[in-house]
């Protein structure tokens, strides 16, 4: 058994005080594989890379749902609660502030990734590219417009998920989203 010398007691080590454990590891871990990314390739390169690993997830995601729910397709309404209820199930806060046939726009109080996500803008694309396959697999279109994130210091994230290629949805920045062929 592996032990500390604390002057006068021995302690065994595995009784030590010390934070790690699989979730922050975890946390800790794309946080700094971000970091890394976006010191190295740059912010927008970075966001790409995060985005294919965002896309994967959202399909398999998608798909655990569908199969949940014993559906082919998710509708408005479902989708909506899927973004709501995935985030949640990884510690997120997202909460529906608006829902109608041309978008869903969802608020966040705590990031999945807590305190690790704090000057990772990169980091969002895994929200954006997550909500953007679900909801385009199912209503076919889909633009997920970041516009106020926790990364970018703001208190709260405030995500906007348009639902029809439109003017509006063409006005807003972020990232589009098509249902594939299967």
């Amino acid at each position: 058994m592996a032990t500390a010398d604390t002057g006068s007691t021995r302690i065994p080590v595995s009784q030590l005080d010390i934070p790690w454990e699989r979730d922050l590891f975890l946390r800790s871990l794309v946080s700094e594989l971000s970091s890394v990314l976006e010191d190295v390739v740059g912010l927008k390169e970075a966001s790409g890379f995060i985005s294919i690993v965002g896309q994967n997830m959202g399909n398999q995601m998608d798909l655990d749902y569908k199969r949940a729910l014993e559906v082919s397709r998710l509708s408005r309404r479902q989708v909506a609660d899927v973004l709501v209820d995935l985030k949640e199930r990884i510690k997120g806060d997202f909460y529906i502030i608006e829902q109608n046939d041309d978008r869903i726009v969802l608020g966040n109080r705590a990031c999945p990734f807590a305190e690790k996500v704090v000057g990772r803008s990169s980091m969002c694309m895994m929200t954006s590219n997550v909500f953007g396959v679900v909801a385009s697999q199912s209503l076919g279109y889909a633009k997920v417009s970041l516009e106020e994130t926790i990364a970018q210091g703001d208190p709260e994230c405030r995500v906007v998920v348009y639902l029809k290629p439109d003017r509006e949805s063409a006005a807003a920045s972020g990232q589009e989203y098509f249902q594939s062929a299967t």
